[in-house]
């Protein structure tokens, strides 16, 4: 802790990062020991962030993350989306195809940016806020195939036909990124894809999270 900076806010802020980091919640002893303060300084704390709907408490008085965040997040996807944005069209105008960046969201896949190519005769058709199964189509799998190989590069993932008939998809998930669980894709109409497709995924998927870091 520096002069200029807030104790209590500071304290309040890792109370938030401790309860998104668990899908049970934590007693206020559990916070308090994580946290190195006594359980009167985390009663404060609660009440505050209760107040303000970021926090909530069960019947057991285990405290877990509100909806409040949910006000806040709703401007994520828009500073996601411009960080994105560059690197997107050059990989759209790059491979000829619709490029896109999906989000998790639950048990879907949100596409939250999609930019098209300029030159091509014709392309697949795909929009901001079109969801679909994560275990379905490339964008999806990719997240999932990220999960999985945490410790690993996850590379790129291919699908063909999985949602739409006679659509490939190439995704490559972003790596490194505190909060922001996704993936950066191209879909095309094809019977294959072609090799460099999937390399130029990955790096795309590289560029974008370097500009959201």
């Amino acid at each position: 802790m520096t002069a200029e900076t807030s104790q209590t806010l500071d304290r309040g802020l890792r109370v938030l990062k401790l309860l998104a980091d668990t899908d049970h919640g934590l007693t206020v002893t559990e916070l308090s020991h994580r946290l190195g303060v006594n359980r009167t300084v985390v009663y404060r704390l609660l009440a505050t962030l209760e107040q303000h709907a970021f926090v909530r408490r069960d019947l057991g008085g285990r405290a877990r993350v509100g909806l409040g965040v949910l006000r806040l997040g709703r401007q994520v996807h828009p500073l996601v989306r411009e960080a994105a944005m560059p690197a997107l069209r050059s990989l759209a105008e790059d491979i000829g195809a619709t490029a896109h960046l999906t989000l998790a969201d639950g048990a879907e896949a949100l596409a939250v940016a999609v930019v098209e190519p300029s030159w091509t005769d014709y392309h697949v058709a795909y929009r901001a806020g079109f969801r679909h199964p994560l275990d379905r189509g490339a964008a999806g799998k990719a997240i999932l195939a990220a999960r999985q190989r945490a410790l690993g590069d996850p590379g790129y993932t291919l699908t063909h036909g999985e949602l739409e008939t006679g659509a490939c998809g190439a995704a490559a998930p972003l790596v490194g990124v505190t909060g922001v669980e996704g993936s950066v894709g191209v879909v095309m109409l094809a019977d294959v894809v072609p090799e460099r497709v999937g390399t130029r995924v990955v790096e795309a998927a590289r560029e974008v999270a370097e500009a959201l870091r």
